[in-house]
């Protein structure tokens, strides 16, 4: 279908006028496409609770695969070995393990739940000497460019040391296992400490502390009003670090000191031969490292209001 469009030239006064008349062709659907108002799509409706179901499977369904996976190697590597225990077995036996966690009946006969408090307790204590002297230390180091020099030589080299190369010294000077096991935490932790506060002292920005000359600021309130609030997410993550590497150290101390705690646990099981209830400690090790580390990203949730990362 065509449209015809006319035009008009008038031509000068004094002379009649001219009307030329031009054919366009336009194509019908292109003549109703451009006169026809675009009709507005309507939004598919949403179905209530579709979209927080769906989030939930999608934060649910990867981990339980991952654990049946789990589960299904080990179920496998059992069928293969006899002397391995299945996933039902080591179930069974955990219900026997935690029907009664805290049962004391000698030194050296108690209950998974007592040997897991004396582990955390040694960690606490070892953890904690470490952040008094670590995190004040990393300030010194991070604030005075003499001290960094003394001390960064010395950090460099003992921070890859082992902590358990630090046990013989430490039964050595202390004469008993369990300041030993505490001297092995004690060292392990406060290098992480020592280098982040470090780091997040010297990151503060020179601004700041060109501010700070400027209002004559005393160095106790540089301390408390500019660096510790801006090194705060830096010693956050050596803490973290820390208690990781603590929690992970003082099993392998318990092992080669004896005594109550998780790690001692475990190896006498191992002498036992009861390896099921290896299994076990290996998950209540591995449970209790992750509450510890999901308390400090809180904690550093709470005190930054940043956002951390897992």
């Amino acid at each position: 279908m065509n449209a015809i469009l006319k035009s008009e030239h008038h031509a000068p006064a004094g002379g009649g006028a001219t009307v030329v008349t031009l054919p366009l062709a336009v194509d019908a659907p292109v003549a109703s496409a451009v006169n026809a108002a675009p009709s507005a799509r309507k939004p598919a409706p949403v179905v209530r609770g579709a979209q927080p179901f769906a989030r939930a499977v999608k934060a649910v369904l990867p981990p339980l695969v991952g654990i049946a996976f789990v589960v299904l190697v080990w179920q496998l590597i059992a069928t293969r070995n006899e002397a391995f225990p299945s996933p039902l077995m080591t179930f069974q036996e955990a219900l026997k393990l935690f029907a009664d966690p805290f049962y004391h009946n000698s030194p050296n006969d108690q209950g998974i739940g007592w040997n897991v408090l004396a582990s955390l307790k040694r960690v606490a204590v070892g953890f904690g000497l470490a952040a008094l002297v670590g995190i004040p230390l990393g300030f010194i180091i991070g604030r005075v460019k003499f001290v960094n020099g003394m001390f960064g030589p010395i950090i460099s080299l003992l921070k890859p040391v082992s902590p358990l190369a630090w046990l013989p010294i430490g039964l050595l000077v202390f004469k008993s296992a369990d300041p030993a096991a505490i001297w092995s935490i004690f060292i392990c932790s406060i290098w992480p400490m020592i280098i982040n506060t470090a780091v997040g002292v010297q990151r503060v920005p020179q601004d700041y502390m060109n501010v700070a000359r400027v209002l004559n600021l005393s160095e106790w309130k540089i301390l408390t009003k500019i660096l510790l609030p801006s090194a705060l997410p830096y010693i956050l993550t050596g803490v973290r670090l820390a208690i990781g590497t603590a929690w992970l150290v003082i099993v392998a101390a318990e092992m080669l000191t004896g005594g109550v705690g998780i790690g001692f646990w475990v190896w006498d099981e191992w002498n036992n031969l009861n390896v099921a209830n290896i299994i076990i400690a290996i998950v209540v090790i591995g449970v209790v490292g992750l509450l510890l580390e999901q308390a400090l990203v809180a904690l550093a949730r709470a005190l930054t209001h940043e956002q951390v990362a897992n």
